[in-house]
């Protein structure tokens, strides 16, 4: 591995002009694609193999059309000053903004709250629901501009009016404020990094191609494949931040080979060939969780890991390539002054001509005195980072999944508002029906089937009210809603969806009729009890794989399965971080969260996806120094401490870039986005600098020589991929070259 990316090194040196062309091409040929690609038609959120699911296709199918209704605008009318929605006044204010909803030119249907029975018990609140021809996607300008002008109207007639619905959606899609502040912060870090605006900028600008290049294949897939939006907002996210770090890490390995006094030739191909090795096996265990995610069985997941994976493809393939490519036009400018002032250069002439590199002493530095710390003091440091660990991850016992709606949302919002006035008229369950699928196909008498399931599910305690059944056009099939009489995110509701789902053997028995439980607040605690079950097999699939990978990488049984458990322990401290802000509230008001509730349900399974690659990428490229320092002869203790002295800098850099630019996601009005970006900020900052800079050199200062102990049967059928460059050592020099053997030899 090492020698063939040496090579891969030294041409995209040489033929800079051609790997910048082609590179250049590429980009060309996807942005015209991804410009040119006809808009996408979102695809509703579906979930196969729940009930929920099931009883929704069975509707689409008996119901032909209904699913198909076009975009809705449920505007909530409240009398002022406790009167009430009835009295003539206000009955005429409601009426003329009816009415003016209904002029618009997108506007398929509008509702009399008063005719439909749309008024509370107490009659202060009234609803009406406005019916477009299109989806949202196909709301015109116009058409919401239309919809804000008559909210405002029927406002300034002394109502208090707020409006929910998809109609309300903000179709705007990316601000990039997250991007610009992310990419802002790691400017400033490479700057510290490197001291060279060079040095900082070709990281930056090489991961942006790449971000570009993904950013424009996931738009022209987006309406073949039927895209979320998501699925581009995470793929920028992760590209962005790998795309940064594996340039970094290569550029830094570089500069290293420069101040050897190797040729700009020969350290380009050094770095590719060691650091180089680390990105590849870094971006593997990134592509396998996040590929990983298709055995969850959801298919917006799928689509999202998916598209993150092929982010981080285009980000390795620019570091082994592009940014080798870069270096040769501007070798000496990534340089710092020191190295470009070039004051050994006697020095290391001398020795290049007597056929040794340059005499190299130990610096010491941060990353030097703190190895030194920890491996004087192993346990104490162990125990201490496990422990606050821990207690991090203590609130991880009270997880709550769910899909928050309009609730989660801030109160600024009409949506929000909108929601608390109808739970507030109607009850807490109102904006959380239920809806029951009556097949009745079998049944002797369709009617009285549906009438029997509708009376034992309206007896259930915890039903408020049961709606008359609808049958389709052939009569065998009905539905009906059922309010529940608590909020949809509480516990009491999800209890009341099993109860229903427990009773259903006699209920069907007695009616002749079978039936399901669907609608948005079964379809999410479905949701939520699958993406659980789902969890563990995941984890299996996913550690097993990347473990096997970092066997082969490190020749070593204890490192892969330290670097396994350092992930459990970060992963579940980020998820019990999450717990302690979006659902205790505790600190929420600094991220702009007005209402906790549960977690989103896809939350933990794509966190873990995540952290879990990230995790790997900083094992790899920090444990993989330390792998290359012992295969050279240092003992266990000097070469943990040589690690951090070439990578401890670095991978402090890197991480911190990885979470300027998850934070940045954090300020998004996308509540899973907003969720993630803080996930996984946390996430890299306890893994980085808690179990990558604590724990794992604690645990290597404690296994010394048993920590590289692999049995011999297992050393002979394994692989050898040469992660740490093995091959490639020689005496620096122009004319150097790997010797023929070792390259036979890998």
């Amino acid at each position: 591995m090492a020698a063939f990316l040496y090579r891969m090194g030294r041409l995209a040196f040489r033929r800079r002009w051609t790997v910048a062309l082609v590179w250049a091409a590429v980009l060309a040929a996807v942005g015209l694609a991804g410009m040119t690609a006809p808009e996408a038609e979102e695809e509703p959120f579906s979930m196969p193999g729940i009930e929920s699911q099931e009883a929704f296709d069975l509707m689409e199918e008996r119901f032909p059309g209904a699913a198909a209704d076009g975009a809705t605008a449920r505007v909530v009318f409240v009398a002022p000053n406790g009167e009430k929605v009835t009295a003539t006044e206000n009955k005429e204010a409601v009426e003329a903004a009816i009415a003016e909803l209904g002029d618009g030119t997108q506007v398929a249907s509008t509702v009399d709250p008063y005719e439909s029975g749309a008024v509370s018990e107490d009659g202060s609140t009234a609803y009406t629901t406005v019916t477009y021809k299109v989806d949202a996607a196909g709301l015109t300008d116009a058409s919401r501009s239309h919809l804000d002008e008559s909210l405002e109207h029927a406002r300034d007639l002394g109502l208090t009016v707020e409006a929910g619905g998809d109609a309300m959606e903000d179709m705007g899609g990316p601000s990039g404020t997250a991007e610009a502040i992310g990419i802002s912060v790691a400017a400033v870090v490479l700057l510290i990094t490197f001291g060279s605006l060079a040095a900082a900028g070709l990281p930056l600008l090489t991961a942006l191609i790449g971000v570009g290049i993904s950013l424009f294949a996931i738009t022209a897939l987006a309406g073949p494949l039927g895209l979320a939006d998501t699925t581009s907002t995470v793929a920028i996210m992760l590209g962005l931040a790998v795309g940064i770090d594996y340039a970094l890490f290569i550029v830094s390995r570089y500069r290293e080979e420069r101040a050897k006094g190797r040729t700009a030739q020969e350290a380009v191909a050094l770095a590719t060939g060691t650091a180089g090795s680390a990105v590849v096996f870094a971006g593997l265990t990134v592509v396998i969780a996040l590929a990983g995610l298709s055995v969850v069985g959801i298919p917006m997941l799928t689509e999202m890991g998916l598209g993150a994976a092929g982010a981080v493809v285009v980000g390795v393939l620019i570091a082994l390539t592009l940014v080798p490519a870069f270096l040769g036009f501007w070798p000496n400018a990534i340089l710092d002054r020191k190295d470009r002032k070039d004051r050994k250069d006697r020095k290391d002439r001398k020795a290049r001509r007597a056929g040794g590199a340059p005499p190299e002493t130990r610096k010491v530095n941060g990353g030097t005195r703190w190895a030194s710390f920890v491996l004087r003091r192993p346990l104490p440091v162990l125990l201490a980072a496990v422990a606050g660990l821990g207690a991090l991850a203590l609130p991880m016992t009270d997880l709550q999944l769910g899909m928050p709606g309009d609730e989660a949302m801030s109160t600024e919002t009409t949506q929000r508002r909108a929601y608390d006035a109808l739970a507030e008229g109607f009850g807490p369950g109102f904006n959380g029906p239920l809806t029951v699928v009556v097949d009745a196909r079998d049944a002797d008498d369709p009617k009285a089937a549906a009438e029997t399931v509708s009376g034992r599910v309206g007896g259930t305690e915890g039903v408020v009210s049961v709606s008359p059944a609808q049958f389709n056009e052939s009569g065998d099939t009905a539905v009906f809603s059922v309010v529940p009489a608590t909020a949809p995110t509480g516990q009491e509701t999800k209890d009341l969806v099993n109860t229903i789902r427990d009773d259903r053997p006699g209920i069907e028995s007695e009616a002749g009729a079978s039936f399901e439980v669907t609608g948005t607040t079964a379809m999410n605690i479905d949701v939520s009890e699958k993406v659980q079950s789902a969890l563990v097999p995941y984890l299996l699939v996913v550690v097993g794989l990347a473990v096997i990978l970092l066997l082969v990488v490190f020749r070593s049984i204890l490192v892969p399965l330290k670097a396994a458990a350092g992930f459990l322990l970060s992963v579940l401290a980020s998820l019990g971080a999450v717990v302690v802000v979006f659902q205790q509230g505790h600190g929420a008001d600094l991220l702009g969260v007005e209402t906790t509730g549960p977690i989103m349900s896809l939350m933990p399974i794509f966190l873990v996806g995540i952290v879990f690659g990230l995790a790997m990428d900083y094992e790899v490229f920090l444990v993989s120094r330390m792998r290359e320092a012992y295969v050279h002869g240092e003992r266990p203790a000097q070469a943990v401490t040589s690690g951090f002295q070439h990578s401890a800098r670095v991978v402090v850099a890197a991480a911190l870039i990885m979470i300027a630019v998850f934070s940045g996601f954090i300020g998004d009005s996308d509540a899973m986005i907003k969720m993630i970006g803080f996930g996984l900020a946390s996430a890299v900052l306890l893994d980085a600098f808690v179990v990558r800079m604590a724990i794992v050199p604690a645990v290597l200062a404690l296994l010394g020589e048993r920590a590289w102990w692999l049995p011999k049967w297992l050393d002979r059928i394994l692989p050898r991929v040469d992660v740490e460059g093995e091959a490639l050592t020689r005496p620096a020099g122009p004319e150097a070259e790997p010797a023929e053997k070792d390259l036979a030899r890998t």
